[in-house]
């Protein structure tokens, strides 16, 4: 029997440039680690032709030389975590992978554990390894580094089929050293290269401020455990404010907890709005998540919500549901398009299978996954418009929720 868990793994994407799963599960599995070893010995349905994996086995065995004496020894052992990697690989969802016993430790640890980092988002789109977000008040930040930035190279290593998890154990590392990035960028013809040192890295999750024009702006930099509650103080500044005007800020936002996306939105949503549906492709019925019904504002709420590339997972939840359900208009750009959830199995005592088991779908039944959300009103950036710290998104919605 699997106990599945919600947890969230912010904290350590936040310290590194790592993973940003809103919906990720932990599975327990009761078979031991011989049960497993001996199971991937056999043939587990009759329709299934394993006699070329062996020969190439026996073949491997019989003539691989290798490189010198000094070469680390080919257990029976590191043939069957390959051979699972490899199958893991061949669904070619980057999600989806395995990790043998030292990599296997290494994430358990990501998910717990607090170590130095240049404070960016990454994740691989359309094979690339890419920024999905510089996060505010980081090394990365400061650096000048932008969601949709290509990782080219981490030092002296092309990122060429390398996985975010093989790049994060690159870009992390003690607190006060430096990792050296190439960066490809749009619009730029020659790579930035960028020298940025590790710090610890501490994420705001909300500021608030209220505009010459009357528009109160909340920016909500993450879905932390605590964001409900900060994002319910906000709200209650905008209340006092007196203004009708709101601008929810989720550029640049990764995402984190969905409980936090789901708070939120109940502030907007009468009881029972479909906020958003984990549909698991078919293996298991679709699970719809729904307003609480909080919902404390009348129609004369003039709602604007700012998106771009670097908003992702939780960001996206909360934007499509609320401009689905006629609640607020989206301005900026595409969003990342990362709404897809992962199991974490157990599959020895020191191995574990991640695997994408459900895509997030918005309440009109689009697949977040598919590209991401596209801006009700779209705002291109370029070097004239954003020059002198200029926001023309921000501009945007300010002349947008001024004028109607």
């Amino acid at each position: 029997m699997r106990k599945r868990i919600y947890i969230q793994i912010l904290l350590s994407a936040f310290l590194t440039a790592g993973l940003f799963i809103t919906g990720f599960y932990v599975g327990q599995s009761s078979n031991s680690g011989k049960e497993i070893l001996k199971s991937e010995t056999a043939t587990t349905t009759e329709s299934i032709d394993l006699s070329n994996y062996w020969k190439a086995w026996k073949i491997l065995d019989e003539k691989f030389a290798p490189a010198s004496s000094t070469a680390s020894k080919i257990t029976d052992e590191k043939k069957i975590w390959g051979s699972i990697q490899g199958l893991a690989s061949s669904y070619g969802d980057p999600y989806t992978v395995f990790f043998p016993p030292e990599e296997s430790k290494e994430f358990e640890e990501e998910i717990s554990g607090s170590f130095g980092g240049v404070g960016m988002e990454i994740d691989v789109l359309n094979g690339a390894l890419t920024v999905v977000a510089p996060l505010k008040n980081t090394p990365a930040e400061a650096a000048g580094v932008l969601a949709g930035d290509k990782i080219i190279m981490i030092g002296d290593k092309s990122t060429t089929s390398m996985t975010s998890n093989d790049a994060l154990k690159l870009i992390r590392g003690d607190i006060g050293t430096s990792v050296t990035i190439t960066f490809g960028r749009v619009g730029e013809a020659e790579p930035l290269v960028k020298t940025i040192t590790r710090d610890a890295i501490e994420i705001p999750t909300v500021d608030t401020e209220l505009l010459p024009s009357g528009v109160f702006v909340i920016h909500l930099y993450n879905f932390s455990a605590t964001s409900p509650n900060l994002f319910r103080n906000a709200l209650r500044e905008f209340i006092k404010s007196g203004s009708n005007k709101l601008v929810l800020d989720l550029r640049n936002n990764p995402g984190g907890y969905l409980e936090a996306s789901l708070d939120m939105a109940s502030w907007f949503l009468p009881t029972g709005k479909l906020v958003v549906t984990e549909d698991f492709g078919g293996k298991e019925e679709k699970k719809e998540y729904r307003s609480k019904g909080y919902d404390i504002f009348n129609d004369k709420l003039k709602f604007a919500i700012l998106i771009n590339e670097g908003s992702a997972s939780a960001s996206e939840i909360l934007a499509g549901a609320l401009r689905e359900n006629g609640e607020a208009t989206l301005i900026g750009q595409n969003t990342f398009g990362k709404g897809s959830v992962q199991e974490l199995i157990d599959l020895t005592p020191d191995t574990s299978l991640k695997v994408t088991v459900a895509h997030w779908l918005t309440p009109l039944g689009n697949s977040i996954s598919n590209g991401g959300l596209t801006p009700d009103i779209k705002v291109e950036l370029t070097k004239e418009n954003t020059a002198n710290d200029k926001d023309p998104v921000l501009e945007k919605a300010v002349e947008y929720l001024t004028s109607q």
